[in-house]
């Protein structure tokens, strides 16, 4: 389970990454664009795509990459099941709230995001898994 989480979070760090470029580039992005429905750009730059100033994708970043160290580094210890899960949940609520922003406020989905949604789901199901096996 932990193998499946890091390879997941590896995943998860690279659409972040993908993501954080996006927010920054001055360029239209054309393999996100897929019609008026379809548009990373217009999500990545939107104003809910910033917290209180800090990039959305690098939030994600710093938590895939947590969830990382927490499935490889420290998978060892007593209370990383729990904090998995606590942190994965965290991660899903997020995701859940920035998908509601998608789809009823912009009004236009970001596959980079729907793709982090979709990892961040599979994790928490595993590090449910794993707290319970624990």
């Amino acid at each position: 389970m932990f193998l499946g989480i890091a390879i997941l979070a590896i995943a998860g760090v690279a659409v972040s990454a993908v993501s954080l470029e996006r927010h920054y580039a001055k360029s239209a992005t054309a393999f996100c664009e897929l019609g008026e429905k379809f548009n990373c750009d217009i999500v990545n730059r939107s104003e809910y795509s910033s917290v209180m100033g800090i990039p959305v994708a690098g939030i994600g970043l710093a938590g895939y990459g947590v969830l990382l160290a927490l499935a490889t580094v420290y998978r060892s210890r007593a209370e990383t099941p729990l904090r998995l899960l606590v942190l994965a949940f965290a991660g899903l609520a997020f995701a859940l709230y920035l998908t509601y922003v998608e789809g009823y406020v912009l009004e236009t989905w970001c596959i980079l995001c729907l793709s982090s949604l979709g990892l961040i789901v599979t994790i928490t199901g595993l590090a449910g898994v794993v707290k319970v096996r624990a």
